[in-house]
């Protein structure tokens, strides 16, 4: 990626990741919260139901660079179903991570007001992947799923970062949407940073938009930080 300013320094996705310092934390009694996030130049976030075909290979390892250095990857309960995640990290990343004392995988978490959790998604069955369920009532965890906690919290999304920060002693998060999630969290004045990364397509449709959901009351500014280009990709950096 080439940073768009007077020495156009070029850039890869870990070093973009290193300058956001996530081990600094985030705001008292809250974990930093970077929200990661792909739109077309007309705002939709998906084309057939997946951001896949948004993408770029920069934007993919700033993905994976993203989660490679937060305590956990939060993610809303659709998106784990239609991306299908699984093997979240690569092996020399898992490697680093280790090596600088932490958990090979951050923890995986996901929120749910209606208990409806896919337990079929490859993740869920992953050994050595801690996984974190919020839930506004009580769910079961299959016999088969793997090192997963219930907790029941009322409240939404504060509730759950405060206790991933006070119990899971998280101190930053990657948030991967989807739309629904993203707007939960701006709502909530929840997000620190904002990764957009904009694709030179025009999908137009009835399709999701970055933040679908009813319109924000009083519409959260945020600061322009950093501006980079992989050929026709922009990739914005915007802090609360």
């Amino acid at each position: 990626m080439r940073e768009l300013r007077g020495d156009e320094q070029e850039l890869n996705a870990e070093q973009l990741v290193a300058r956001l310092h996530l081990s600094a934390g985030g705001r008292p009694g809250l974990p930093r919260v970077v929200a990661i996030m792909i739109a077309s130049l007309d705002g939709r976030a998906t084309i057939d139901g997946s951001s896949t075909k948004l993408g770029h290979p920069e934007d993919r390892a700033l993905l994976r660079g993203l989660r490679a250095a937060a305590d956990c990857l939060l993610a809303g309960t659709q998106t784990i179903e239609a991306e299908g995640y699984s093997r979240l990290l690569d092996p020399d990343q898992c490697a680093a991570r280790e090596a600088a004392g932490r958990p090979p995988h951050p923890i995986v978490a996901t929120v749910s007001r209606s208990g409806a959790i896919p337990w079929g998604t490859p993740v869920f069955f992953e050994p050595g992947v801690r996984k974190q369920v919020y839930t506004a009532k009580a769910v079961a965890v299959p016999d088969d799923v793997t090192e997963t906690a219930v907790e029941v919290i009322a409240g939404g999304l504060r509730p759950a970062l405060e206790h991933l920060h006070a119990v899971r002693g998280v101190r930053s998060v990657a948030c991967e949407g989807g739309p629904g999630l993203l707007r939960a969290l701006l709502a909530a004045d929840l997000v620190d940073d904002l990764l957009l990364t904009v694709a030179p397509l025009l999908v137009a449709g009835d399709g999701p938009t970055s933040t679908t959901g009813e319109p924000l009351d009083g519409p959260p500014r945020m600061g322009l930080r950093q501006v980079l280009r992989a050929d026709d990709h922009l990739f914005l950096h915007y802090a609360r």
